[in-house]
């Protein structure tokens, strides 16, 4: 067997490197770069796969998020609760308009953010949620949400892991005043290069995402406050058009590989990421946890088979945000994870035969 990678975007190229070649033909025939006709037909294209009523492309998955809190209100200073379990991006968005993050733990089994911890963490200067649907699967929306009205808090979405999935049959970016998506390119739609977006369902957040990813301005040279250079560029934008087009048959592999891992992996040594049964998840990730998590990744190393750490470090423990004073042992679950979890193969091209040998070794660990 040869070495099962982690990742391999490479297969995926192959089989639509004409429709890619051909998308990027025509954007070099028309010329134009930035915006124009490409990002607005994949604007409205991927707002129907959302069923939003708007999608506004940016420039990364991180802008996406810096705008959408721009464009709700939330100002300098305001607190604005953020799972420690997730990408930094998320709260580095929040330091980015000058606010506060406030690191939540997960729960045990979803490994989402937790409700009862939000709870504890509101104070007068909270002013929003942000709410992450982590490895493709939703959070409890339900949960966070209803907090959220009762606190007269805003929620935000972050979406970046979860291109296609759903919460009680509806699209994540649905639920909050904003959805966040990245598409860098390891995503479920991802770019050849850095992308993003903001879908909501309000007329005003879409149109100041729109004029604040293009240095505040709607009509050239017109400028109605100090903007950003957040655009989404057209090659990226036919690219992930193209891309779209096969994003539900990728998820649906995605299903079958979990849950070929799920029924065939039955080392009692491992967990996997409970999914509650009204949350369709898209598994941008595999994740497991185990105890000997270094030995196990070794294990697996020398059996040829690659994996991945998301994340070795929790949010509140990150040097970036000493400054805040967290210590080990603030949010035990985080931490517990960041130590014990690893991430699986997982890609739509992965084959059968190197699904059952990954099945086979780990089964023998």
């Amino acid at each position: 067997m040869d070495f099962i990678p982690f990742l391999d975007l490479s297969r995926q190229y192959q089989k639509i490197k004409q429709e890619l070649l051909k998308a990027s033909e025509e954007v070099f025939e028309a010329s134009t770069f930035s915006l124009g006709s490409d990002v607005e037909k994949f604007e409205e294209q991927f707002a129907s796969f959302c069923k939003v009523k708007h999608a506004v492309g940016v420039d990364n998955g991180t802008s996406a998020i810096v705008l959408a809190l721009k464009s709700c209100g939330i100002k300098e200073n305001d607190e604005v609760i953020v799972p420690a379990n997730s990408f930094i991006a998320t709260a580095a968005a929040v330091s980015h308009i000058g606010g506060v993050p406030v690191f939540v733990d997960c729960t045990t089994d979803t490994w989402q953010i937790s409700p009862e911890d939000v709870k504890r963490k509101i104070t007068s200067k909270t002013k929003a949620i942000i709410g992450v649907h982590l490895y493709g699967m939703p959070f409890d929306v339900e949960g966070i949400r209803k907090i959220a009205e009762e606190n007269k808090l805003l929620l935000i979405e972050d979406c970046a892991q979860a291109q296609g999935a759903t919460y009680n049959g509806v699209s994540v970016g649905n639920f909050g005043k904003a959805g966040t998506f990245s598409f860098y390119p390891v995503k479920n739609l991802g770019a050849y290069g850095e992308a993003g977006a903001v879908v909501t369902n309000d007329d005003e957040v879409s149109e100041r995402v729109k004029r604040l990813r293009n240095h505040g301005s709607v009509e050239k040279y017109v400028h109605e406050e100090i903007g950003f250079n957040m655009r989404i560029d057209a090659l990226q934008a036919a690219f992930l058009s193209v891309k779209l087009k096969h994003l539900n048959e990728w998820n649906f592999r995605r299903r079958e590989i979990a849950e070929f891992y799920i029924g065939t992996i039955k080392n009692p040594k491992l967990t996997f990421q409970y999914v509650p049964e009204n949350c369709h998840s898209v598994y941008h990730l595999f994740v497991a946890t185990i105890k000997d998590r270094d030995g196990f990744r070794d294990y697996l190393n020398q059996h040829k088979i690659g994996s991945g750490l998301h994340y070795p470090i929790p949010c509140h423990l990150q040097k970036a945000y000493s400054s805040l004073g967290y210590s080990k042992g603030d949010l035990p679950n985080s931490e517990y994870l960041a130590e014990h979890c690893l991430s699986l193969p997982m890609f739509p091209e992965l084959r059968q035969s190197e699904l059952e040998y990954i099945a086979q070794v780990i089964n023998k660990y």
